[in-house]
């Protein structure tokens, strides 16, 4: 899987670079910032951008606007944006990038080569993935349906939230598989989510939380 990485710090930049490189993905660019990223996706679009959201030349949010033009251009292209804090401000754009093949973590997540490994692997196969810290914080600050659910219920949508499967919940919560499989009935239901063979409703789940 090939990538492209852009961050304003050469030290971050170099330590994913190697972090990348050890677990067998191919980097094929590096950016210092929003302007030099695009220019290296026109040249060559790799599989997957990681970029921090704060990126020159202005500071504020020139990588999540850069990651908004890739996905308009090159849709197949999947995007991993990142941040120092917990930034709620920015859910819902990151949000409004898609469902599939999206991201968005706190930099400390992508310190570990297995955790950044991972992520990258499912954004690039079409996956999504919210750091439980923002889900957190969106949740203390929700109402609506979000209201409704308890506290077994939030955890299990932060753990969605975080791309997990329903196997991978039941192992991290030590629950049977038809427990985790009423928790998240009952969570589509609290937060009226049909079925609907054009949606996933795992994804739509998340999203309310961005879009609330």
């Amino acid at each position: 899987m090939r990538v492209t990485l852009a961050d304003d710090s050469t030290l971050f930049r170099q330590g994913m670079d190697r972090l990348l490189r050890e677990t067998g993905f191919e980097v094929v660019g590096q950016a210092a910032s929003a302007d030099e990223l695009l220019r290296l996706v026109e040249q060559d679009p790799p599989d997957v951008v990681i970029t921090d959201i704060r990126m020159p030349p202005d500071r504020l949010d020139d990588g999540l606007r850069a990651a908004r033009a890739i996905r308009a251009r090159w849709p197949g292209v999947g995007v991993l944006l990142l941040s120092q804090y917990v930034e709620p401000c920015y859910a819902a754009d990151v949000a409004a990038l898609g469902a599939d093949g999206v991201g968005y973590l706190l930099k400390d997540r992508v310190a570990d080569a297995a955790e950044l490994a991972d992520a990258v692997d499912r954004i690039g196969r079409g996956g999504s993935i919210v750091d439980p810290a923002v889900v957190g914080l969106l949740i203390e600050r929700r109402g609506s349906g979000l209201a409704a659910l308890s506290h077994r219920e939030r955890v299990i949508l932060a753990l969605m939230a975080d791309g997990r499967s329903n196997e991978a919940i039941c192992l991290r919560l030590h629950l049977s598989p038809k427990t985790v499989d009423t928790h998240i009935r009952n969570i589509f239901s609290k937060l009226g989510l049909t079925p609907a063979a054009s949606d996933n409703r795992r994804v739509l789940a998340v999203l309310e939380y961005l879009r609330a």
